[in-house]
C-alpha cells in the first residue's frame, strides 16, 4: 500500500487526476477486501462454535464468549465509518455464509467430541441448514441493536440453544 500512496502522491502532484482516481479506487478496493477477510475470519469463529454446540448439544462459557465475541466485532467491522452503512447488509450473508460453513466444519472436526469425526463424518450429521438459520438470526441481532446492548442480547439468544438453558443456570 505504501507504494499506491507514493503513486497517488505523484499522481495528484502532476496533475494525473484520472491516474489518481484509479489509485483511489483501488485503495478502495483493498480495504473492503481486508475487512471482508477479517468478518469472514470471525464468521468461521461463530459457525465452529455453533456447531459444536448443536453436535454436543451443550453450550460452554467459552463457546458462548466466542460466540458473542465474534458477532460483536462482525457488528464493528461491519460497520462504515459512516456509522450509517454497512459492508455487508442484512440481505447479503447468504452466500459467506454457506461458504464459510464447509471451512467451519472443517476445523470443528478436530474440536468436537475431542476429534472424534472426520470432517466427512461431521459434515453428515451438522445439519448445515439449522447452523446457517442460527447464524443469519445472530447476524440481523448487529442490524438491530446497539453495540451496547448486544452483548446481553446474544447471551439470551445463546440461552435458548442446546445446553443453553443449564449454561444460563450455571449448571453445564
Amino acid at each position: 500500500m505504501t507504494q499506491e500512496l507514493a503513486d497517488l502522491r505523484l499522481s495528484i502532484l502532476e496533475g494525473r487526476y484520472s491516474e489518481a482516481l484509479a489509485i483511489v479506487d483501488d485503495l478502495e478496493g483493498m480495504g473492503r477486501k481486508g475487512i471482508l477477510r477479517n468478518i469472514k475470519s470471525f464468521l468461521i469463529r461463530m459457525l465452529i462454535h455453533l456447531i459444536k454446540n448443536q453436535i454436543e448439544t451443550r453450550m460452554t462459557n467459552s463457546w458462548a464468549a466466542s460466540i458473542r465475541d465474534s458477532v460483536i466485532e462482525i457488528q464493528d467491522l461491519n460497520l462504515q465509518d459512516n456509522q450509517t452503512s454497512h459492508y455487508l447488509k442484512q440481505e447479503d450473508w447468504e452466500s459467506l455464509l454457506e461458504e464459510s460453513l464447509s471451512r467451519a466444519i472443517s476445523t470443528a472436526s478436530v474440536e468436537v467430541r475431542d476429534g472424534a469425526y472426520t470432517p466427512f463424518q461431521l459434515k453428515k450429521l451438522v445439519d448445515g441448514a439449522q447452523i446457517l438459520q442460527t447464524a443469519q438470526e445472530l447476524l440481523n441481532l448487529t442490524y438491530q441493536h446497539s453495540a451496547i446492548d448486544l452483548p446481553d442480547i446474544i447471551n439470551e439468544y445463546l440461552s435458548h440453544l442446546p445446553g443453553g438453558e443449564d449454561w444460563k443456570s450455571g449448571s453445564f
